[in-house]
Order: structure tokens, then sequence, then C-alpha cells
């Protein structure tokens, strides 16, 4: 009969005195260490709406999708699917907001039974262009942009009537009856190619 190692016999004792190594899961919850990855998750307030997360994703578990004809007004509804995910944290790494648009959590238990629950998505008020009505950037976008260059933001109309238009002192139907495809709607909200187009207009 072969006689046990002294360093069993040690942690046998240790054992018997501490308790077990193991956590008691399923009957008390398991506390994850402070540096585990779990579910990344989206602080809609936090998050601007600038799809960074969707572009460096390296296995597309994040996409969008541009709802212009909501009734609440255009939305831009932003998802992730939880299924897909790798957990890298490269969607954190580059939120522009400060890495808190898009956070990796706690959250390990991730199993489920209806596919649906299988990701989240938060909705983002999308900025128009006031003449051909393209998709410009979320409102949330271009104020952190506008904020992000201070002054400068007075260079660019669309910037500088976006900020006005949030503070309450465009008057919106003064803007919706001027429409004349002409130089005098520069001066309003517009898209890259509508503002070009009515740069070198004549009329």
């Amino acid at each position: 009969m072969r006689l046990p190692k002294i360093r069993e016999l040690i942690e046998a004792i240790r054992a018997l005195i501490k308790g077990p190594y193991t956590s008691k899961f399923p009957r008390e919850a398991h506390k994850p260490h402070p540096n585990f990855r779990g579910q990344p998750k989206y602080n809609e307030e936090k998050c601007v709406g600038c799809l960074a997360c969707e572009e460096v994703c390296p296995v597309g578990a994040i996409g969008h999708q541009d709802l212009i004809g909501d009734k609440d007004g255009p939305k831009r509804r932003i998802e992730h699917y939880t299924d897909t995910c790798i957990f890298c944290g490269q969607c954190e790494a580059a939120c522009i907001a400060g890495h808190e648009g898009i956070k990796l959590s706690n959250d390990w238990e991730l199993s489920f039974f209806d596919r649906k629950q299988s990701s989240e998505h938060i909705h983002k008020d999308l900025q128009l262009c006031e003449l051909c009505g393209s998709v410009i950037a979320c409102k949330d976008h271009l104020k952190w942009i506008a904020e992000k260059i201070g002054e400068l933001a007075y260079s660019s109309p669309t910037l500088y009537f976006s900020r006005l238009k949030e503070l309450g002192i465009v008057d919106e139907n003064i803007l919706s009856v001027m429409k004349d495809y002409g130089r005098s709607d520069r001066v309003k909200i517009l898209c890259a190619r509508c503002r070009r187009e009515t740069t070198f207009t004549t009329k």
C-alpha cells in the first residue's frame, strides 16, 4: 500500500478546517472575479449611436437598422447578439463615449430557452436631411461632435442648427416651409450631397 504524500495530507486537513475550495453554486450565486469578461451591455443614455462598436466587432455580433418610418420619429435600432459575441471587449475599447456606451459586465449566466432572448437592443433618435430625408447621424452623435470641437461647430451649419434645435431655439415650422432647393436652403440641417448641391446652385 502506497502512503499518501505529505502535501496531500496537508491539503486534506486544510479543507476539513476551512471548507472546500469550490463555490456553493447553485445554492449560492457565484461572484465572478472583478476582471471577468461577461456579456457586453449598452448604456442607452451614454451611447451616441456612432456605430464604432459595430465597425470593430470581429465576429459581427453588433448590427443596426435605421427605422425611418417609425411612428415616434426616425430611430436607429442597435442590436447586440449575445450568442455570436466572443466577449473580446473591442466594442468597449472603441466606444467614443468614454468607453461607457457599451461596456463588458459581470453577467456570465447566459443560457436561455427562447432564441429571442439572445440579443439586446437600444434605440437612438436619428437626424435626417431636411431636403432629401436621408440619414445624417444620430442626434446624440451630432451633439457629441459639436461639444468636442467647441467653437468650430459654428463653421458647420448642420452641427450649428442641430445644437440650436436641441436648445429649442429654431422654429421647425419656418424651416419646413422654406424649401426651394436653392442657396437659401444652405442654412438647414443637410446631408453632404445636399450641402454640395445647394452651394453650387445658382438659384
